[in-house]
């Protein structure tokens, strides 16, 4: 696996994720539960990979009280129960998207930062390799300008 992008593209990662993971509801207690199922639906409904500010921005709407310290709390406790995963790019700040989405790419607009699933994969890339060197996975990330800032350079 690349070190410049560490995000877990295994193709045994195509099926999906339990509902639940493996952290159970009451092990936080009720608040925890609401905040941490707030949070889960909004990296489960997300198009995107999200930064954890912008999961507090969404989930706010209805966790008015949830904090950036309780967002961190919560995407550890995701993460160890395998809902969500990282997705790291080279030089950017981790972003969390649900680990139900199947085997898939990244594109990361240079203007906005944000960072866009691909569903479509080249397929095996193995002949890329040096002699000798088993494939394993792979991960791509496209980098160029997002349709909303490509229409907004338009104007």
């Amino acid at each position: 696996m690349s070190a410049a992008h560490r995000h877990s593209h295994d193709h045994e990662d195509d099926a999906p994720a339990s509902d639940e993971g493996t952290v159970p509801d009451g092990a936080i207690g009720t608040r925890g539960t609401r905040q941490r199922a707030a949070i889960r639906r909004v990296i489960d409904e997300s198009p995107r990979p999200l930064l954890p500010a912008e999961i507090l921005a969404v989930a706010q709407h209805e966790v008015p009280a949830l904090g950036i310290a309780t967002i961190y709390r919560n995407l550890k406790l995701l993460l160890e129960s395998g809902a969500i995963r990282t997705v790291e790019l080279p030089g950017a700040v981790a972003r969390y998207e649900s680990a139900r989405h199947a085997h898939h790419h990244h594109f990361q607009c240079r203007r906005c930062d944000r960072v866009f699933d691909i569903h479509a994969c080249p397929g095996d890339l193995s002949g890329l390799a040096p002699a000798g060197f088993a494939v394993e996975a792979h991960e791509l990330t496209l980098y160029g300008v997002c349709a909303d800032c490509g229409a907004a350079a338009a104007r």
